[in-house]
C-alpha cells in the first residue's frame, strides 16, 4: 500500500500502465464490490495484461454500495450534489491528505503556485448542501492562497463586483471558479471588462437554468466578460482528481489521471482519436474506493492528447451492458 501511494504523484507517462495495474492487482483483492463486479465480467488478474483489460466500474454504483478498497474508520464522506429525494452519490474518503495532495498538485501542475491567486468561489448549490467535495477543494485552495481578498459568494452578487473590481484594480491575478448558472446569472446582470481575472467554470445548470452546451455558455461568458478564453474544471464526487481546461473546453489531466473513450455500442472496446464515444476515468489517486470509473459523460480524445466533453447518456444507454448490476 505504501508503495503504492508513494509513486502516484511523480508518475512518468511509462510508468502509467504499471502503476494502474498494480492498483488493479489492489482493488480486486481488497474492494469486495469491484472484484464482484471485476469477476461477472471475467476480468480477473490473470486476465487483466493492459489498461484496455481493465475493467472500469460505473459510477451509478457509489449511488447503491460502498465502493472501498479499505476499511473503516474513514476521515470524510462525501456526497454529490442532488436534492434530498435524489439517489446521491458517496465517496468514502480513507485519507483527506491524499486528496488535499492530489488537488493541491493538480492545480499547480496547470496554474503554477496557488499562492500567486486571489481565489473567489460562485458555488451556491454546491455551498447550500453539505459535504462537497468541490466546496472542500475550493475552501482549501483558499487556505494556501491565503490572499485577504479569497472568498465565498452565494447571491451576493453586489458584494462580487466589489471584490472583483477591487482585485482587477490591484492588478492581481484572480480565478473566479463558479457553477455554469451562477455564472450566467451573474455577469448578465453584472458584465464587467476583466484583465486579471480567469473565469473557471464547473459545469452544471443543476435544473435552475436551460441546458446549453458549453461552446455557447462560454460565447455568453466570454462578452459579458471582454475575456478571450474561459476555463473549465472538470471533476467529480467520486474522483480525487481533476482535468482543467484553459479554454476552448479542451482539457488536460495530470499525469496520474487518464481518459479513454469507450465505444457506446460495445463498453469493453476503446475508440480511436476522434471519435466520440463514453468518457472512462482512470484516477490513480484514488486508491482506496476505485480508481477505474466508466461516467455517464459523453466525449473524445483529440490527437494532441486533450479531450472534451460533449454531453451525457441517459439512464437506458449507460446501462446496456446487463453485466452492470452487482447485486
Amino acid at each position: 500500500m505504501k508503495n503504492l501511494k508513494n509513486d502516484i504523484f511523480s508518475i512518468s507517462g511509462e510508468q502509467f500502465e504499471q502503476k494502474a495495474l498494480e492498483i488493479f492487482n489492489f482493488q480486486y483483492k481488497h474492494n469486495p464490490v469491484y472484484n464482484q463486479f471485476a469477476r461477472l465480467l471475467n476480468k480477473t488478474p490473470e486476465h487483466v495484461k493492459t489498461i484496455e483489460d481493465i475493467p472500469f466500474l460505473p459510477v451509478e454504483f457509489f449511488k447503491t454500495h460502498p465502493i472501498v478498497s479499505a476499511p473503516s474508520p474513514y476521515d470524510k464522506v462525501f456526497f454529490s450534489s442532488g436534492t434530498t429525494r435524489m439517489q446521491r452519490s458517496k465517496h468514502y474518503i480513507k485519507n483527506i491528505k491524499l486528496y488535499e495532495h492530489s488537488f493541491l498538485k493538480a492545480f499547480e501542475h496547470f496554474y503554477g503556485p496557488v499562492t500567486s491567486y486571489a481565489i473567489l468561489g460562485l458555488l451556491p448549490s454546491y455551498l447550500e448542501q453539505k459535504n462537497s467535495s468541490l466546496i472542500y477543494m475550493v475552501r482549501k485552495l483558499m487556505e494556501y492562497s491565503a490572499h485577504p481578498l479569497n472568498g465565498f459568494f452565494l447571491y451576493n452578487h453586489d458584494e462580487l463586483t466589489q471584490r472583483i473590481e477591487k482585485l482587477e484594480k490591484s492588478k492581481q491575478k484572480t480565478i473566479l471558479i463558479g457553477v455554469s448558472y451562477a455564472l450566467l446569472d451573474f455577469f448578465t446582470a453584472h458584465p464587467l471588462q476583466l484583465q486579471h481575472t480567469i473565469v473557471m467554470e464547473t459545469g452544471g445548470m443543476k435544473g435552475r437554468r436551460k441546458e446549453m452546451v458549453r461552446e455557447e455558455l462560454h460565447q455568453i461568458l466570454m462578452k459579458q466578460t471582454g475575456l478571450r478564453k474561459i476555463h473549465s474544471e472538470y471533476g467529480m464526487t467520486e474522483l480525487l482528481s481533476q482535468a482543467y481546461s484553459k479554454g476552448e473546453g479542451k482539457f488536460q489531466t495530470p499525469p496520474w489521471m487518464k481518459i479513454l473513450i469507450r465505444d457506446p455500442e460495445d463498453p469493453l472496446s476503446y475508440l480511436p482519436p476522434g471519435k466520440t464515444g463514453g468518457i472512462n476515468i482512470i484516477d490513480l489517486a484514488n486508491l482506496h474506493s476505485c480508481s477505474f470509473l466508466m461516467t455517464s459523460d459523453l466525449g473524445k480524445i483529440h490527437p494532441t492528447g486533450t479531450f472534451e466533453v460533449s454531453g451525457r447518456f441517459d439512464n437506458s444507454d449507460i446501462r446496456g451492458c446487463n453485466l452492470m448490476v452487482v447485486e
